[in-house]
């Protein structure tokens, strides 16, 4: 029996594009066109497969051969800077409690693999183009403010923890984690803000992007 397609919306851009797999909140990729930021997701998957383990939610082997894209979305500026900025109609759906409950574990599953990864890394990572050669803490301190920001836009309102205060950032997590598991319309809570599905993937994306970006610049040239 063939597998049922993975759906993927794709964001283009002007010089970028970004793929992102609707079900699966940080499993997202981009490339200079649609079919390399197909085949970059594709890559990927054996990457992700682990955090859709920790998450209780297991990648099918394969699923890397059966992406289906299902919507295309105008890209942006942010787009061609680099971050996935448009939101998926899929997005927009109601949530029901299991798939709150999904998104939020996935997102967590992302926390844990960044944190698992920064305490493996060296302090100094290897230099290069990615995150402007920022070193581990500073780009773990990066994704801490900018998960404060993004809080903001499921109605969680905290100040941004400082990195080295475990528990501040514990309770940012929880707070956001909460935002998500209560989620059941799929309308934004605040004005200008993001529905939960499509949180749920920013932020899970951020997290991972930057994860892997410390595990690649922690190896040798």
């Amino acid at each position: 029996m063939a597998r049922k397609p993975v759906p993927v919306a794709l964001e283009v851009g002007r010089r970028r594009v970004f793929a992102s797999a609707l079900d699966w909140p940080g499993w997202s990729r981009s490339g200079k066109g649609e079919e390399a930021a197909l085949a970059a997701l594709a890559d990927y998957a054996e990457r992700y497969a682990p955090v859709a383990e920790l998450a209780g939610h297991p990648l099918p082997s394969d699923v890397g051969t059966a992406l289906a894209a299902v919507e295309r979305l105008p890209g942006s500026a942010t787009t061609d800077f680099g971050a996935p900025d448009a939101v998926a109609a899929a997005e927009r759906a109601d949530l029901t409690k299991a798939a709150a409950e999904r998104a939020a574990s996935l997102v967590a599953a992302a926390w844990e693999t960044l944190d698992r990864v920064a305490a493996g890394a060296p302090a100094e990572l290897r230099k290069g183009p990615r995150g402007g050669g920022r070193d581990r803490d500073k780009v773990v301190a990066h994704v801490i403010a900018a998960e404060a920001s993004y809080a903001r836009k499921i109605g969680v309102r905290m100040k941004a923890p400082e990195p080295t205060d475990s528990a501040a950032v514990a309770e940012l997590r929880a707070a956001i984690l909460d935002a998500l598991r209560a989620a059941r319309s799929g309308d934004p809570v605040e004005v200008k803000g993001w529905p939960p599905r499509y949180a749920a993937r920013r932020i899970a994306w951020h997290v991972l992007d930057h994860a892997w970006e410390i595990e690649d610049r922690s190896e040798p040239a």
